[in-house]
């Protein structure tokens, strides 16, 4: 059995960040926005953007709901032997939260979920790469004073 293609994981990534809307459609009522978003377009194009958000150069990787990018630039380097990227995401959720979303979401896009790592982070294997979660304290990654007492999360990618 082949993995899915970029295309369908990022299509199914963008699918699972978009249940919530889905939900509305099975019976579960919405709030009326519809006029608030005719009215705002850019509001609009806003949120379609949030819901199909991913971790900066690392493709498919979606940014769990409430992760933002740290003050940190991401650093992204395509080599012969595979891409290497790292992005660090800060959110007000706890650790478990973050963990509980990545080993339901990452198995859904090709990924395969690797032994437990030590302090609780979280490595994901798919064709020939690593991808890896490591909880960081805030001060070690240039966090502002705003977002002091965030969870912050390293997102490496590294070939395997």
């Amino acid at each position: 059995m082949t993995a899915p293609s970029a295309t369908a994981r990022a299509t199914l990534a963008a699918l699972l960040l978009a249940g919530p809307a889905l939900a509305g459609l099975a019976g579960v009522p919405l709030p009326a926005t519809s006029s608030a978003w005719a009215a705002d377009p850019a509001r609009a194009d806003s949120a379609r953007a949030d819901s199909a958000r991913y971790v900066e150069g690392m493709g498919d990787v979606p940014v769990m709901p409430g992760l933002a990018p740290a003050e940190e630039a991401p650093l992204v380097f395509d080599k012969p032997a595979g891409r290497i990227a790292q992005s660090v995401m800060a959110g007000t959720m706890d650790r478990n939260a973050v963990l509980s979303f990545y080993n339901q979401t990452m198995p859904q896009l090709g990924w395969s979920r690797a032994p437990q790592r030590a302090g609780g982070s979280a490595s994901f294997l798919r064709e020939g790469e690593e991808l890896r979660l490591e909880f960081v304290e805030p001060a070690r990654a240039a966090v502002s004073a705003a977002k002091a007492a965030a969870t912050v999360v390293r997102f490496s990618l590294i070939p395997r």
